[in-house]
């Protein structure tokens, strides 16, 4: 089974201990669990040096071909440049750069085209997933992974149901507040190809998430599709 990662990082970030936040750290976890690629952005980038850590982050995937893919940062203040080629698509993060998913200072990133991975947190001003709904009402075209799935437990339903008119929408399932029944359960109430695997290493350890979606109690095929076989379709194309 091809196992994708959806969401990982490297390098280091101001408010939290993180034990190894090398990609040979994460490239020894991954093979040790069977992880094929894992899409990754720069915590450089997501902090205070998008254009820097973007160059960071595909340099780590030219140096380990196969084995990861990049989410290049945009910060919305900065108009960061955007790559066509080479990645797997755009990460951004409202809540740190404080600027609401829907604001038209992200139009670039829509015109695109590219897959999004997004940072979403129930009851954020900024990327609360009625933003997504906005957002996805907008660009039916564009795939928006929905990064922790509004990364608070009692929101999880309440995303499932605000993104279920809207097909380009994914569900990204990374989070402390995660379990292996939520995830069953987002499936039951998405659809699980609506469902995206991810761990958020290296924040949070790889080990952990996989753990949660190999013992979720859902079917062979709803795990394969979860685990790797929906971020490849909306990836359209050789990972990473």
């Amino acid at each position: 089974m091809t196992v994708l990662d959806a969401h990982g990082h490297v390098g280091p970030w101001p408010d939290f201990l993180i034990p190894d936040s090398t990609p040979e750290g994460l490239l020894a976890t991954m093979d040790a669990l069977g992880v094929t690629a894992m899409g990754i952005s720069h915590l450089l980038a997501v902090g205070p040096d998008a254009v820097r850590g973007n160059e960071l982050a595909m340099d780590v995937a030219r140096r380990f071909p196969g084995r990861f893919g990049v989410w290049q940062v945009y910060n919305p203040h900065h108009r960061t440049p955007l790559v066509q080629d080479g990645v797997w698509g755009v990460k951004l993060h409202p809540d740190v750069h404080q600027c609401p998913l829907d604001d038209p200072l992200y139009e670039p990133v829509w015109r695109l085209g590219l897959p999004v991975l997004v940072h979403g947190q129930t009851g954020s001003p900024w990327s609360d997933p009625e933003r997504f709904a906005a957002v996805a009402a907008r660009h039916p075209d564009v795939p928006l992974l929905m990064g922790h799935t509004g990364l608070w437990q009692h929101g999880f339903a309440r995303a499932a149901r605000l993104v279920a008119g809207h097909p380009n929408v994914f569900l990204e399932v990374c989070g402390s507040k995660m379990t292996g029944r939520w995830i069953a359960r987002l499936a039951a109430l998405a659809g699980a190809e609506r469902v995206v695997f991810g761990s958020d290493a290296c924040f949070l350890d790889l080990r952990t998430g996989l753990g949660r979606v190999a013992l979720a109690p859902l079917g062979p095929a709803e795990r394969a599709a979860v685990l790797g076989g929906n971020l490849a379709r909306i990836l359209k194309g050789p990972v990473p």
